[in-house]
């Protein structure tokens, strides 16, 4: 683990190359799965808010999920996320664009409709948090179904980190990216040696 400020950084983020691909997987992450997307406590009220603006990107079945379960629910491990449709499968804010899934909270921000991007667990991902009183750890979460994506990354030559630098400054701040950037470096300069 790298320690940046109080954040624990796993060293395959940095050591894994990662570019998100959907031509090849259709964005499936965010069909898939056995809940929806993790939220934050700080979330929650946001997400009520701008759902009046994000409700006419969405589908008739999540915004029935939405109305049926409210912005956001506790899944069956007492964990905050987004609702679902179809038992635990697809993501009420999901949306179809092309015949690959799109986020109706982004499609809200793209058009200038409302602030907020989309929660962080989506924006951070393959990044997955792991929040501690006194500081977060970052870990890879490595899933079948982003292989086009690691292959595509290491085409590309980009780290995970390196992919993911607006949403980690996002949640962290410039500085403390640039602080990662100078960690990785010197790790990477010890390892020369």
């Amino acid at each position: 683990m790298i320690e940046v400020g109080n954040v624990l950084v796993h060293e395959e983020l940095i050591e894994n190359d990662f570019v998100c691909n959907l031509s090849k997987c259709k964005g499936i992450c965010c069909i898939e799965g056995d809940a929806g997307a993790p939220l934050k406590e700080n979330e929650l009220a946001v997400l009520r808010e701008i759902y009046p603006k994000v409700k006419p990107y969405m589908t008739e079945k999540g915004i029935l999920a939405v109305e049926e379960q409210g912005t956001h629910v506790i899944d069956g491990d007492g964990d905050l996320t987004t609702p679902c449709v179809d038992g635990n499968k697809e993501c009420a804010y999901v949306t179809w664009e092309n015949g690959i899934t799109k986020c109706a909270i982004e499609k809200a921000y793209e058009l200038g409709e409302i602030a907020w991007k989309k929660p962080i667990s989506c924006h951070l991902y393959p990044i997955r948090t792991t929040a501690y009183p006194e500081f977060d750890v970052l870990n890879y979460d490595r899933w079948h179904i982003c292989k086009d994506a690691c292959s595509f990354g290491k085409e590309l030559q980009v780290p995970v980190y390196k992919f993911l630098k607006d949403p980690l400054i996002r949640e962290y701040g410039a500085p403390w990216y640039e602080e990662l950037e100078e960690a990785v470096a010197s790790l990477k300069a010890d390892t020369a040696h």
